[in-house]
């Protein structure tokens, strides 16, 4: 990126939650590395549900120029219609509204979220080929023998949560790495639970296309695997991984990776998101 970023201000824009501080992490910690690189004045974290309030942040910056980046995975409810709104992009009920908004003597650009980017694939399939070969049993499995799941949330308040996971795993089927590639949801069908009769292979990788390793996918994903809620609440409790790598369940050995936001790559895409917006 050129250095004409270096009199702007980055927001990177996290969902957030006051139930678990891991929520938060992965904004943090890409707005570390940013911070570090210096291709702008500031860089700073703001959150839609716990403090720093992204409304507070940006009353803060005194920048000309203010690029907010939502670490999100989709083009959905809270990304693309409740937080525009809130800072005033779009209004209600508005299907065509910009992403440029004129402040005072600011000009704002809200990117798009950083899940819909097209290397994001590349971060699914680099999430799943780590996970089995750092937890062979007692040799990887060849991806040829293996069902890939992409796991998402799903919600009925916006199709495009569930479009991007099912996108995805379209993406990767047409590759043919994978016997298989399915998407599965926790509040959709085919739902996560419904992985164990949906994979016609023995070995099965499972990959949660979340931003954070929260009670989502620490807590909530395993147990709809099978895995007893009591014991996975006393591993994470005991700060240990929730899912051992590879648990046989239904007459299937499972691995199921961390989630994808933490991936260092995911810098360079909020960069490439920063740069489709000033270049218009």
């Amino acid at each position: 990126m050129s250095s004409g970023f270096r009199d702007a201000a980055l927001v990177l824009l996290g969902h957030g939650t006051t139930l678990n501080s891991e929520s938060a992490a992965p904004v943090y910690q890409h707005a570390k590395e940013l911070r570090n690189r210096g291709e702008f004045k500031e860089v700073r974290e703001g959150f839609w549900k716990q403090p720093p309030q992204v409304k507070d942040v940006l009353s803060e910056i005194r920048t000309r120029r203010i690029f907010i980046v939502p670490i999100f995975i989709s083009e959905g409810y809270f990304s693309e219609q409740i937080i525009p709104l809130e800072l005033g992009f779009r209004k209600p009920d508005e299907t065509d509204w910009s992403r440029r908004l004129v402040r005072a003597d600011q000009l704002w650009f809200y990117c798009n979220p950083v899940g819909t980017h097209p290397k994001m694939q590349e971060v699914l399939l680099r999430r799943a080929s780590e996970v089995v070969q750092n937890n062979p049993f007692p040799r990887p499995p060849q991806s040829r023998d293996t069902t890939l799941f992409i796991a998402g949330h799903g919600t009925e308040q916006n199709e495009n949560s569930r479009k991007i996971i099912e996108n995805q795993a379209e993406s990767i089927r047409s590759l043919d790495v994978y016997a298989a590639v399915h998407a599965i949801f926790m509040e959709e069908e085919p739902q996560i639970g419904n992985c164990y009769e949906l994979a016609q292979t023995r070995n099965v990788v499972i990959v949660p296309f979340f931003v954070s390793d929260g009670l989502n996918t620490r807590e909530d994903i395993p147990v709809m695997l099978g895995e007893p809620e009591r014991l996975v609440r006393q591993r994470l409790q005991a700060g240990q991984p929730t899912w051992r790598n590879p648990t046989e369940k239904k007459g299937k050995l499972v691995w199921y990776s961390n989630s994808v936001g933490s991936e260092p790559c995911l810098v360079d895409v909020i960069l490439e998101r920063v740069k489709e917006q000033s270049e218009g």
